[in-house]
């Protein structure tokens, strides 16, 4: 097992190059486009002009300028926007990474728990009128877009319904941070922890019900029920277990891409300053470094999740483990 990790964490730090020599190549590197211009913004004068090319080397070879840029976005962290006043964007990150994982972490835990008790409790109660009911609902979620559900949600906490005494509580549109108020925390969080997670609670209780509907034919499934287990016990004990594979994949790659800037709707609906709001604005902008910085920072997640995901597969299958 110890072998498999370092394999893995190997396989990690040459995707992490790849993708940010990647990057780079496309931000910064496409013919015939001049970088120096991309990073110093539109109108800029001829001394910035000069500045960026000095400051970032794209006057000598691609690979020093590729060592520059990684070395002012990761080890300096001194990467500056030109286009919002020379603000440097890895504090900016840093600044709005605790909002996109506050809004992610809260949503995870509604969807996880509620998808695992929908899907287990359909998968247990198959073809009755609850599983329908439930797997319509995962459908309706599904369907929704969370842009829309966020827009309806707002209307009636923060406009029609406000007054009353069942959202006088709501606060306004933003973000309280932890440390200044955790119950205002909680307040500003909660109606957007709902919103993200309705989408990913229809998708995740649907896949869990199928697969644990599909192990329930499976040998060690039939060998558990003529040992005399309970039905319960089998399906927790160990269908559910099985099926949590498939679970725990969604689960890496979908929280990752959230947090690296896939909440972006969310954010801007709720006006929550976090990374994918960050993101939109730079786009808007046409800010370059910033975007590339939220693309790098987007990736890094996406890759360490993908890695941890395959290490709780070394945990929850032994057939993982056997076949490294």
């Amino acid at each position: 097992m110890l072998m498999a990790a370092l394999r893995r964490l190997g396989q990690t730090v040459f995707v992490l190059f790849g993708i940010s020599a990647l990057v780079f190549a496309v931000f910064f590197a496409t013919p015939g486009a001049d970088p120096t211009a991309r990073i110093a913004g539109k109108n800029a004068s001829p001394q910035t002009m000069q500045k960026v090319r000095q400051e970032y080397g794209f006057d000598r070879p691609l690979p020093v300028q590729y060592a520059i840029m990684m070395k002012k976005l990761f080890i300096t962290q001194d990467l500056a926007s030109y286009a919002d006043r020379g603000e440097l964007v890895v504090p900016e990150i840093i600044r709005a990474a605790p909002v996109t994982v506050s809004l992610v972490c809260g949503a995870a835990v509604i969807w996880v728990v509620v998808s695992i008790a929908m899907g287990t409790l359909a998968a247990a109660l198959k073809g009755t009128w609850i599983d329908r009911t439930l797997m319509m609902l995962g459908l309706i979620g599904i369907s929704i877009p969370v842009f829309w559900l966020g827009q309806v949600a707002n209307l009636i906490t923060q406009n029609r319904y406000h007054d009353t005494w069942l959202f006088s509580w709501v606060p306004a549109l933003g973000y309280v941070p932890f440390t200044q108020s955790p119950w205002g925390w909680f307040k500003a969080l909660v109606i957007p922890w709902v919103v993200l997670a309705v989408l990913f609670i229809g998708v995740y209780s649907r896949v869990l019900r199928a697969d644990l509907v599909a192990l329930s034919g499976e040998d060690f499934i039939r060998t558990a029920r003529a040992k005399g287990l309970s039905p319960s016990r089998i399906l927790i004990r160990h269908g559910l277990r099985t099926a949590m594979v498939t679970f725990v994949s969604l689960f890496g790659m979908d929280f990752a891409q959230l947090v690296g800037g896939g909440a972006l709707l969310t954010e801007v609906v709720f006006g929550l300053p976090g990374v994918g709001r960050l993101t939109y604005q730079a786009l808007t902008n046409l800010d370059l470094p910033l975007i590339m910085a939220t693309v790098m920072y987007s990736a890094v997640f996406v890759v360490l999740a993908n890695a941890a995901v395959d290490m709780i597969y070394l945990l929850l299958d032994p057939r993982v483990r056997d076949a490294r």
